[in-house]
């Protein structure tokens, strides 16, 4: 029982399930309390002790389902057409005209695989393919081209190459016994099949979500196919959480630093110098404030998407987050980043100012005219934009008086390196006011950026 439960709580993770080592050892327990006869109980036993939330009781259902669902040993259409002849005339189903199957089968000398075939016992072949896929490590299989390797491993456990050998041998002496053993071969194929198809289901499916991410993370967003634009999201979400479960913590314990000598020993005088009491150099922390310019223009439409669903999760993270979203004119959209969820809040952002002509100079001369208080020497400026103006003035002196007011201005450009300042690229006068520069054209840099400038608050 024990190790069918692991091999659960191991499915259940790759079905996205967080089940911490806790809370296995309580689901084992409720287990040994209400057993395993009742299916339903069980379930639900599962759904109390593991589950978090809706979407992960659905989950682990689903997982529950697929774990303790065996596939059905397959039975060729001939066999089953003949056996419901028999039924129907009231003959004994497990015999033919040279008489009962597993009398047949002994005379035959032939191996226990075959045997157990020409039976046709579901029960004996379900149990069969069970100890076979435990002896073949089926649990440890992790990706779709393992399929073949585990099916053959299976069946050789289950002694294919004896049954192989009877077949060959029944086949001038008794071609009726071979044929139908053959058939069995066929459906056995196809019962194991199934098998190692169920269990990539259960225990692969981690992997593969994980190098479908990895893939997903180094992809240029820019150039992200429409049926991996949900995908993306889901991964941009996922990132998101990191941020916030990394970063939202409160500390602890204050960082005290050093010791300082000369406190201490002034603090302890009267004690003629013995440290009773210590002083330490503290480190001291500005407030974080952020201040988030994103250009959704059309250039950068899909790229800057996934950036605001960044930008939600800071808003969560860091206290004081100011958000601005532009194309040929600025607005403030931090009411409705924090308001709305990600999605409806993307919608609005986008139908309101979105997929419009970037205009830069008249975007920064908005932020001038109406925001430039905003920022302080404790403030972090972030811009996210490809700084293509369409040949209008950039207004590269306002920027330039932004990173003079700002602590940090930091220019995160979706396009390569090899094309900054080429066409109506504006990049290199950009840059020379800016404190970083970064290309964040994929996930994963987009993610790194984020970090970094969140962890500059830790």
């Amino acid at each position: 029982m024990r190790e069918n439960l692991h091999r659960f709580f191991r499915a259940a993770r790759g079905a996205g399930v967080r089940v911490s080592p806790a809370e296995s050892i309580d689901a084992m327990r409720a287990v040994a309390q209400v057993g395993f006869a009742d299916r339903d109980i069980l379930r639900d036993t599962f759904l109390l002790t593991l589950a978090k939330t809706q979407d992960e009781k659905r989950s682990l259902g689903e997982c529950f389902d697929l774990f303790f669902s065996q596939p059905e040993p397959q039975q060729e259409s001939a066999e089953q057409n003949k056996t419901d002849d028999n039924n129907e005339s009231g003959a004994n189903p497990s015999a033919d005209e040279h008489g009962d199957t597993a009398g047949g089968a002994a005379n035959e000398n032939v191996g226990p695989l075959a045997q157990m075939l020409l039976s046709q016992d579901r029960s004996a072949i379900s149990t069969a393919i069970a100890n076979a896929s435990g002896a073949a490590s089926l649990p440890d299989i992790r990706y779709f081209t393992q399929r073949g390797i585990f099916q053959t491993r299976i069946l050789d456990a289950m002694g294919i190459q004896r049954l192989r050998d009877d077949i060959d041998d029944l086949t001038t002496r008794n071609p009726a016994l071979a044929e139908r053993l053959q058939e069995a071969l066929n459906g056995l194929r196809g019962t194991v099949r199934d098998t190692v198809s169920q269990a990539l289901l259960l225990y692969g499916r981690e992997e593969t979500e994980n190098l479908r991410n990895e893939i997903l993370r180094n992809a240029p967003l820019a150039r992200i196919e429409p049926r991996q634009v949900e995908q993306m999201r889901t991964l941009i979400r996922q990132i998101a959480r990191r941020l916030r479960e990394r970063y939202s913590k409160p500390r602890k314990r204050q960082r005290r630093g050093h010791l300082d000598v000369r406190r201490t020993l002034r603090r302890n005088a009267a004690w003629g110098g013995v440290p009773f009491l210590t002083a330490w150099k503290r480190k001291h922390r500005d407030r974080p404030k952020i201040v988030a310019l994103c250009d959704v223009s059309g250039s950068v439409a899909r790229v800057s998407d996934f950036f605001l669903l960044l930008i939600h999760s800071l808003h969560e993270v860091v206290d004081d987050v100011r958000s601005f979203a532009f194309s040929g004119h600025l607005m403030e959209v931090s009411d409705i980043l924090e308001s709305k969820s990600p999605e409806e809040a993307m919608k609005e952002i986008m139908s309101k100012v979105g997929f419009g002509s970037s205009d830069y100079g008249n975007s920064f001369a908005d932020f001038e005219d109406n925001w430039m208080s905003t920022i302080t020497p404790q403030t972090t400026v972030i811009v996210l934009g490809d700084a293509r103006s369409n040949n209008l003035d950039p207004r590269a002196d306002i920027l330039r008086r932004i990173g003079e007011r700002s602590k940090r201005l930091v220019w995160l450009n979706p396009e390569g390196r090899m094309v900054w300042g080429f066409g109506d690229s504006e990049m290199p006068r950009y840059a020379t006011f800016c404190t970083v520069v970064r290309q964040c054209a994929t996930a994963r840099q987009l993610e790194r950026a984020v970090s970094d400038i969140v962890a500059t608050y830790q």
